[in-house]
């Protein structure tokens, strides 16, 4: 069992950044991949970015281009996922969520956090 725990969500203004974290307990010893995905109201939850073990990172198109920064980093020391993200704009609204792939023999199941709600206004 993996448990992810999110922070970082919040308030913005349009222009602004945002730097989400998910901090990973449990069997972290075969965590595969970390990564994001926001969901909208009412919409099914989309990939916004990932990185493996190794630091290989993906990016969802919708999010390539849309933050200044390619953004999403890990910590393996301190078990974390970091998401930043600069020039957010009132579409970014979403919830986010964290995820992690872990190896459990054959299987890949994966662990979600609770999500924390990204709101970007003015």
């Amino acid at each position: 069992q993996v448990q992810l725990v999110e922070s970082g969500g919040g308030l913005v203004q349009p222009g602004g950044s945002l730097r989400l974290s998910c901090a990973a307990s449990g069997s972290i010893f075969s965590i595969n991949s970390m990564g994001w995905y926001r969901q909208y109201s009412g919409k099914q939850r989309e990939l916004v970015a990932r990185i493996t073990s190794g630091g290989s990172t993906n990016y969802a198109d919708s999010a390539k281009g849309r933050f200044t920064i390619s953004t999403i980093s890990r910590d393996n020391a301190k078990n974390t996922v970091y998401l930043q993200m600069n020039s957010l704009k009132p579409e970014d609204t979403a919830v986010y969520y964290c995820y992690a792939v872990v190896s459990v023999g054959s299987r890949f199941p994966w662990f979600w956090g609770q999500g924390t709600q990204v709101t970007v206004s003015s």
